[in-house]
C-alpha cells in the first residue's frame, strides 16, 4: 500500500503571496479530496507534489522517499492531470497517446500499443482515437488527460480540478471513471466542486489561504454538524440583519426570496426549521469560521 506523507510544506511566491502555510497530510491508498476556493493554494500544492515547483520549506515522502531529494523516483510512479494541458494541433489521440508513452519511458513498441489501446478503451475514447485531440470537447479532453495520466501504471495520480466546465452527463461518466481508479492507488482530487468529494471521496481535507483547516471523513465531518443547521426563506433586506448577528452558513436564491442555512446550536428564531447537514454546510461553516476568528472553527 502506498503512502504520500507531506510534512510542513509552505511556499511564499516574490510577489509576497503566500500560497501555502505549514501544511501537513498524510494520505494512503484511495480517493482524498482536497476541497478549497480559487486561490486557496491547491493548485501551488499538486505543483509541489508534481515536482514541478519547489517548497520555500518542507517535505514531500512516497513511500518514504524524499521527493524533494529524489524527484525521479516520484515522477516514474506519478499521473498528472492539471487544470490545462495543451495538445499539438492536428494530431490524433491515438498518436499523441503513444507520443506521450514514449517520453513516460515505455520503449518498447508493443507494450506501448497495448497500453495506449487499453487506456482508449478505459476512457471510451477508442472510437474517437483517429480524431486530432484538439477537436475534442471538454469531456472527451478530460478523459483523454486521464488516459495519459494513467500511462505507465502510476501508484500516485493528481487531478487538479478535473471536473470544472464539465456537463453533468461528462462529470458522471468521469467519477465512474476516478472511482474505478481510485480503488488500487492514490487519486488526490482537488477541487472548489463540494460535489466531486462528497460523491468520490472517503477521506477529504479544506484549504484556505494557504492553510489546512479541516480533515477527516466526510460521512464524520457532516454528522458533526447534526441538529447544529437550521433552514429559512427570508427577504433581502432581513439576510443583512441576519449577517449580522448570526452564523449565516450559505445563502441561495430560489423564486425571488433567499433561503439561508445558520450554524447554531439552538433555534435563532421561529421562522427556521432544522435541516439535514450536508457537506456543502460542512464545507461552508469552515470557510465563515476561519475568517472569523472570534467564533473559531465549529467542527
Amino acid at each position: 500500500m502506498q503512502r504520500l506523507k507531506i510534512e510542513h510544506l509552505t511556499k511564499t511566491y516574490p510577489n509576497g503571496v503566500r500560497a501555502l502555510q505549514d501544511v501537513s497530510l498524510e494520505i494512503g491508498n484511495g480517493m482524498f479530496g482536497l476541497l478549497g476556493p480559487n486561490g486557496a493554494g491547491k493548485s501551488s500544492l499538486m505543483k509541489i507534489l508534481a515536482t514541478l515547483l519547489q517548497p520555500d520549506s518542507g517535505a514531500v515522502f512516497l513511500d518514504g522517499t524524499d521527493i524533494g531529494k529524489n524527484p525521479y523516483f516520484l515522477r516514474s510512479k506519478l499521473g498528472y492531470l492539471p487544470q490545462d494541458f495543451g495538445v499539438y494541433p492536428k494530431i490524433s489521440a491515438v498518436q499523441l497517446l503513444d507520443h506521450l508513452a514514449v517520453l513516460k519511458g515505455i520503449a518498447n513498441k508493443e507494450d506501448r500499443k497495448q497500453q495506449v489501446q487499453a487506456l482508449l478503451q478505459q476512457t471510451n475514447l477508442f472510437e474517437n482515437r483517429r480524431q486530432a485531440v484538439s477537436t475534442f470537447s471538454g469531456g472527451m479532453r478530460q478523459r483523454f488527460g486521464i488516459a495519459q495520466a494513467l500511462l505507465g501504471n502510476p501508484q500516485l495520480i493528481i487531478a487538479d480540478e478535473p471536473t470544472a466546465g464539465l456537463d453533468p452527463k461528462e462529470r458522471n461518466r468521469f467519477h465512474d471513471l476516478l472511482s474505478e481508479i481510485g480503488e488500487k492507488v492514490i487519486v488526490l482530487l482537488s477541487t472548489h466542486i463540494v460535489e466531486d468529494v462528497h460523491d468520490l471521496c472517503p477521506e477529504m481535507a479544506v484549504l484556505t489561504g494557504g492553510k489546512l483547516i479541516l480533515k477527516g471523513k466526510p460521512s464524520a465531518l457532516t454528522e458533526k454538524l447534526a441538529g447544529r443547521v437550521w433552514q429559512k426563506m427570508v427577504s433581502k433586506e432581513a439576510l443583512s440583519i441576519l449577517q449580522a448577528h448570526s452564523h449565516v452558513i450559505s445563502t441561495r436564491f430560489i423564486h425571488g426570496s433567499t433561503q439561508v442555512h445558520v450554524l447554531s446550536e439552538t433555534k435563532p428564531d421561529s421562522g427556521f426549521q432544522p435541516v439535514e447537514p450536508s457537506l456543502e454546510d460542512v464545507y461552508f461553516s469552515t470557510l465563515t469560521g476561519s475568517r472569523q476568528p472570534g467564533r473559531g472553527q465549529f467542527l
